[in-house]
């Protein structure tokens, strides 16, 4: 029977028959002026849409719109265009980046690419650590056990176990290139983080681990003549020629346009959480090189699986900076307004539960008591400003001194689990792209990352990557040759939406339905409001890194999102309110590549992975 239902958002949703539309109202006060304006019109066109051809909102998301049909970004002519010859093209400039720039420069010329500069990398902003099985009381084999728990299985056990058996060795020679490893007497100094079941995660200046980590790797880059260094060289696109990438077109703050050719490219861009309102990202992850690689054609994987931090800064109207779960491995507790520790309530292993279980217990907590954020607890640990000097500093800013005073925090998107798919090695579905890094999915977190595994999955499979591309550059193929290559996107006559506006309200829509806790409704609204600003924004050709970033957040937003409601089930840092099946069927990966007819999610069952590697 026909009715009307009110929307948890405040909007409408119709129901009649068979055909469901539901949609968020635009007077929703976490939008602008100018997107609420958009929105009502967007209502508009879809009620009339479906009123006129009885469709429900499902099919109509499957019709093919920008997302589907977009290619290039922007317009380049290989005639015109300065043109760049290079055996391997490194896209990244982090940690997987770097390591497998250097891998692959053994072998060949190299380029590495990156749209800032070493300093500008989610690599170097990292507080925490580098797990790895290096005491005696450790073992690869309770590494791997740890890795596959916190990720609920649905890890790739042999991505898991190149992880676990060669990060040791990984380590080691990290400090023979320099790395200044906090020490205990003699020995590495260990700590413990979530979800690990004993102390096996180093750090270096307490928590500036991953800027020692980055100058590491920054300084052995530039003492290879064989690797050239694109610092501010915004990677635009993928390009690709009769299936196969050639290398990518580019924009150079001082050259313009550039295509740089490339027998091989290594795509290592990092990761998108400046998609979403509250994120410890810094300001240039914005899913640049995984928006580029799924207009290229490449699949990708488990897109829906954005980890979020439990606990960063927050100071209203600031920025959000990461709080290191370092602090809750040294014995920091959280607790609420009163006072209260809740996490002993939740898990057994309290503040050290994986990052899943604390995030979702925050957001639990902030909603049933009305508050903004919840507070860390470090004034009983000794010396807390010396073994925490970023933080300590950090707080200070803000007129905090952490010997003394709680810490507001709460939780904020982090890391993207998601990404494209790759094999041990590295490859995409497309022939010349490989991947590795934040940029990836190799299986090796399964459904939640285990904290510091990520700086250990550069290291690990940025090596692997490099090798394994370096030695195809070396080897009998056939050299890069510069073809005729253009592309023209007609202009478009479709009136200019505020740039700034989408962008802020992007994020705020991506935080409130496809965060910490998601719905089924919240889910095909986001995605009905994806395809109309894609309508607006990637039918044009925006030729500014400002343009670029607000089309690639836009691609990569819709891509969680259809992955997000494709998984109907919650699983690790993917949980659906109106979930009401169990986890007890065979475990899945989401998968999802650009189709022309119409881009559609698909399940990928784990038994018939794993049959096929």
């Amino acid at each position: 029977m026909p009715g009307n239902l009110v929307g948890r958002s405040g909007g409408i949703s119709r129901y009649s028959g068979d055909y469901e539309y539901p949609f968020f109202s635009a007077d929703d006060s976490s939008f602008s002026d100018a997107a609420r304006g958009a929105l009502h019109d967007s209502h508009r066109r879809v009620r009339c849409a479906l009123h006129a051809h009885r469709l429900p909102l499902t099919i109509a998301l499957s019709m093919n719109g920008f997302f589907d049909t977009r290619r290039y970004v922007t317009n380049f002519d290989s005639a015109k265009t300065g043109n760049i010859i290079t055996d391997v093209l490194v896209i990244g400039s982090g940690v997987a980046g770097a390591r497998a720039a250097i891998a692959a420069a053994e072998y060949g010329a190299v380029i590495l690419a990156t749209k800032g500069e070493f300093e500008d990398s989610a690599t170097n902003k990292a507080q925490g650590g580098i797990a790895a099985a290096l005491s005696e009381i450790d073992s690869p084999e309770k590494h791997f056990a740890d890795t596959m728990q916190v990720g609920c299985q649905l890890n790739n056990p042999k991505a898991v176990e190149a992880l676990v058996r060669e990060g040791p060795e990984a380590i080691e020679e990290l400090i023979s290139w320099g790395f200044e490893a906090d020490k205990d007497g003699a020995a590495v100094a260990l700590g413990r983080e979530g979800g690990h079941s004993l102390n096996r995660v180093l750090h270096s200046h307490g928590d500036q681990t991953g800027r020692e980590l980055s100058r590491t790797l920054a300084q052995r880059v530039h003492k290879m003549e064989d690797i050239r260094v694109f610092d501010h060289c915004f990677v635009i696109d993928l390009v690709t020629i009769d299936g196969r990438c050639v290398g990518a077109v580019t924009f150079h703050q001082r050259h313009g346009h550039q295509l740089i050719w490339a027998r091989h490219t290594i795509l290592a861009s990092g990761g998108c959480g400046q998609a979403w309102r509250e994120t410890t990202n810094p300001p240039i992850a914005t899913g640049d090189g995984v928006a580029a690689a799924f207009r290229a054609g490449a699949v990708l994987q488990d897109m829906e699986m954005m980890q979020f931090h439990p606990t960063t800064l927050y100071i209203a109207g600031a920025g959000r900076a990461l709080i290191s779960e370092a602090l809750r491995g040294e014995g920091a507790f959280l607790v609420d307004r009163d006072g209260n520790r809740f996490m002993a309530d939740v898990h057994s292993d309290a503040e050290l539960a994986p990052r899943d279980v604390v995030s979702r217990a925050i957001q639990h907590h902030l909603a049933t008591t009305r508050s903004n954020c919840v507070f860390l607890d470090v004034r009983h640990i000794d010396q807390i400003k010396n073994r925490f000097p970023f933080v300590a500093q950090l707080c200070a800013d803000f007129e905090i001194d952490i010997a003394k005073q709680l810490i507001p925090v709460r939780p904020s998107a982090h890391y993207m689990i998601g990404g494209v798919k790759v094999d041990l090695d590295g490859s995409s579905s497309i022939e010349g792209l490989s991947c590795c890094g934040e940029a990836a999915c190799n299986g090796v977190h399964g459904a939640n990352r285990m904290a510091s595994n990520s700086l250990l999955e550069g290291l690990v499979f940025g090596k692997r990557v490099g090798e394994q591309v370096g030695k195809r550059a070396a080897g009998p193929e056939k050299a890069i040759n510069i073809r005729s290559i253009q592309n023209v996107t007609p202009l478009s006559e479709r009136t200019m939406l505020d740039l700034a506006d989408i962008g802020n309200s992007l994020r705020s829509l991506m935080w409130r339905d496809v965060g910490i806790v998601r719905t089924r409704n919240g889910l095909l609204e986001t995605c009905g409001t994806l395809r109309f600003w894609a309508h607006f924004v990637l039918d044009k050709t925006l030729d500014s890194t400002a343009g670029w970033e607000i089309q690639n957040k836009l691609t990569v937003a819709y891509a969680v999102s259809l992955s997000a409601l494709e998984r109907t089930d919650s699983l690790g840092v993917h949980f659906r309110e109106d979930s009401s099946t169990a986890n007890n069927h065979t475990p899945y990966h989401i998968e999802i590549a650009r189709s022309e007819a119409g881009t559609q999610p698909c399940r990928q069952l784990i038994s018939a992975r794993l049959s096929s590697s």
